[in-house]
């Protein structure tokens, strides 16, 4: 009987230690890992300088009436490198985060700009080369919107014609310069 209480007693300072853990990692947007005072409508992903294929990409967020530029809007974008592949890092607080990554706060009118070099597409998946993209629109909550995709990626006439709908939405459309 007393091992029994002792196995029960066990089970449950186990049980309430994974129920704390399990609340602490809650999942948390990245797009709130920022500084506030470094923000601009302008910012550049990490490695951009050592990267061959560089890309600039700029564009205005407007209001839901499509026509208003978005003053203070926070967009936030993460991507693989030029072999697809996620690069992890971890902060001084050991949480784990994607190495290229940015954010930008729009400017009065509505504009920003990253720069950026091509990402790779994962040889063990197949999906579209593509910059994920979370948008913060003040007082409203975070919402992850439809990746960057780009036109000169081969895997687009695989898809069905409602998932490529969709992704003509988000081509970005690359001119040399």
């Amino acid at each position: 009987m007393k091992n029994l209480k002792s196995l029960l007693y066990v089970v449950c300072i186990l049980y309430c230690h994974n129920l704390i853990n399990a609340q602490k990692s809650e999942k948390r947007s990245p797009i709130y890992d920022y500084s506030e005072l470094t923000l601009n409508n302008t910012d550049t992903i990490p490695d951009f300088d050592i990267k061959p294929n560089k890309l600039k990409i700029t564009g205005t967020i407007f209001e839901n009436d499509g026509k208003t530029p978005a003053k203070d809007v926070i967009l936030y974008i993460c991507q693989p490198d030029e072999d697809g592949n996620y690069e992890l890092k971890k902060d001084s607080n050991r949480n784990r985060y994607i190495h290229h990554r940015a954010w930008i706060k729009t400017d009065a009118d509505g504009r920003y700009t990253f720069y950026t070099f091509m990402p790779g597409k994962n040889r063990y998946v197949k999906e579209l080369k593509q910059i994920q993209r979370i948008i913060k629109v003040p007082g409203q909550p975070e919402q992850e919107i439809n990746a960057f995709f780009f036109n000169d990626d081969p895997l687009i006439a695989d898809l069905t014609l409602e998932c490529r709908a969709q992704v003509v939405r988000s081509i970005l459309k690359l001119e040399k310069q």
